[in-house]
């Protein structure tokens, strides 16, 4: 009984996982820009990840749980340095961020522009 409860458990953690890095791959086709695309990516996919190497500690074997938390541990420290790497690169090559409303990419004489209406 309890072992049935363990593997249903990790069948549900498993599925869990496999929609939180489906979602990753959503938000990288579905967002506008590159920062939001990477926002999802890191976030959704790296969360996914974590809960699939959570699945695999129901295994109860030292090894594996050991080996899933070191992936854990690498996953929680290069994730956001990667992140911020790609989008430091972008901002410096001088992507902006495209403004929803608008359907445009917010540059600075746009924003000139709302400010002059505004002062109207």
């Amino acid at each position: 009984m309890n072992g049935d409860l363990l593997a249903l458990s990790a069948d549900a953690l498993v599925v869990i996982g496999l929609l939180g890095a489906t979602l990753g791959v959503c938000g990288l086709y579905r967002m506008p820009d590159l920062y939001t695309r990477l926002h999802s990516a890191s976030k959704a996919g790296y969360l996914g990840l974590v809960v699939l190497l959570v699945a695999l500690v129901t295994t109860k074997d030292g090894e594996i749980i050991a080996k899933s938390a070191l992936i854990a541990a690498f996953l929680v420290l290069t994730a956001p340095v990667g992140s911020h790497a790609l989008a430091r690169a972008a901002y410096r090559r001088g992507e902006s961020p495209r403004d929803r409303e608008r359907g445009s990419d917010g540059g600075p004489e746009e924003a000139e522009g709302a400010a002059e209406a505004g002062r109207r």
